[in-house]
């Protein structure tokens, strides 16, 4: 009989099973839990975006597309990327330099693919999104990450001390995941200097640039009305920058899987060629449909948000420390001292409350993922059970 363990790679056997999903898959056997654990918009996908994808379904919209991307989804961001950015020739005039990808998390791994070999390194945040030291070590290479406790900002200052000749690219990710905090413009400005100072890639992974709270941000509002949030891309010099963004969290189309990546031409230009042998092109009928979001304004969804936002940090600092989050769907709080996050997911679970463990996202496990993507009624509820744990 084979021994299949035998063919696995050492590469394959030190990436771990996320532990988000680890949770995501203990949710399905609770009955009805008060689940503050996984990202996924609660709200509905809306109605015109849904038309637009059966429409490119019902129109036979459902080959494969050219590796870059369809035109129109490529004419629409290349708008959204110039009023936003003020980048005027993105994806001109043969393509190079924006390229339409299985999601962001597609885009993060082509990228660690095309710049991570043997003895390279990155450097991430910490604490971090769960995917980024495993994309490194897929590609393999080393993410190295960068202490940002207590405030979960990743500066300049904490960062150039583990630059060295191996250094590949610093990960920006703002608005974060874990904690929802926004990087202030100096802090981007900073950074885009440290990084072309020492001749090294700042990649911004702005899943949530969209999901930006009104009272986060000192910067201009974008041209469509929307919250801008502070972008290094959206400074002089900010042509060096890979700027990574998407549609999922957006517009609650997380399972469409679609993204984009726009930057230096030299690096989307191997990210395009690795794509042709990876995921071939994003998902057909969501290009399609994700052209028109530039006519959705998502922006009440995004201030009701803000008043979950609200609630969940009011009601934690009653009990501990809780950074406020700026954007995104997310509060980070430290556990009690003596108590690891770990064991504070246990008894939360135990009580039918579904959160993240610190740990999951950090060389710490000194605090909790809170998602407040879901229900407010079962929000309010979960963080009162929360406190309740936090308080005994």
């Amino acid at each position: 009989m084979l021994d299949a363990s035998r063919l696995i790679t050492d590469r394959a056997r030190a990436i771990d099973w996320s532990g988000i999903r680890k949770v995501f898959e203990l949710g399905a056997t609770l009955n009805d839990p008060v689940n503050l654990s996984i990202g996924q918009p609660d709200f509905p996908v809306p109605d015109a975006l849904k038309q637009a994808a059966i429409n490119a379904i019902r129109a036979d919209c459902n080959g494969y597309t050219p590796t870059r991307g369809i035109a129109p989804l490529r004419e629409s961001i290349a708008r959204r990327l110039h009023n936003d950015l003020g980048w005027a020739h993105v994806g001109e005039p043969n393509g190079s330099g924006l390229l339409i990808t299985a999601g962001t998390s597609g885009a993060l791994a082509l990228a660690a693919l095309v710049m991570l070999g043997a003895g390279d390194e990155c450097i991430i945040p910490d604490p971090y999104f769960a995917a980024y030291p495993h994309m490194a070590t897929l590609a393999g290479g080393r993410a190295v990450p960068v202490d940002t406790y207590p405030d979960f900002r990743l500066t300049a200052e904490r960062v150039e001390p583990h630059i060295n000749e191996r250094t590949k690219y610093v990960l920006l990710n703002s608005p974060s995941n874990p904690a929802g905090v926004v990087a202030s413009k100096r802090d981007c400005e900073e950074l885009l200097d440290l990084c072309r100072r020492r001749g090294v890639l700042l990649i911004s992974d702005e899943i949530y640039d969209e999901f930006t709270f009104s009272d986060a941000t000192t910067d201009a509002r974008a041209a469509d009305g929307a919250p801008a949030c502070p972008s290094p891309a959206r400074l002089p010099g900010g042509e060096d920058v890979l700027v990574i963004r998407g549609f999922g969290k957006t517009y609650g189309v997380t399972g469409w899987r679609l993204g984009y990546v726009a930057g230096p031409s030299a690096i989307v230009d191997e990210m395009a060629k690795l794509q042709q042998y990876t995921y071939v092109c994003a998902p057909t009928p969501a290009q399609h449909a994700c052209a028109i979001v530039d006519q959705i304004d998502m922006t009440p969804t995004v201030e009701a948000y803000k008043a979950r936002r609200d609630l969940v940090v009011q009601r934690l600092r009653e009990v501990t420390e809780v950074t406020t989050p700026g954007g995104a769907f997310y509060a980070f709080p430290k556990v009690p001292d003596g108590m690891t996050g770990t064991e504070l997911f246990r008894k939360g679970v135990e009580r039918n409350v579904l959160t993240i463990p610190g740990g999951v996202f950090s060389t710490r496990d000194t605090h909790l993922r809170i998602s407040f993507a879901t229900d407010p009624a079962k929000v309010e509820r979960g963080i009162d059970i929360l406190c309740e744990l936090m308080r005994t």
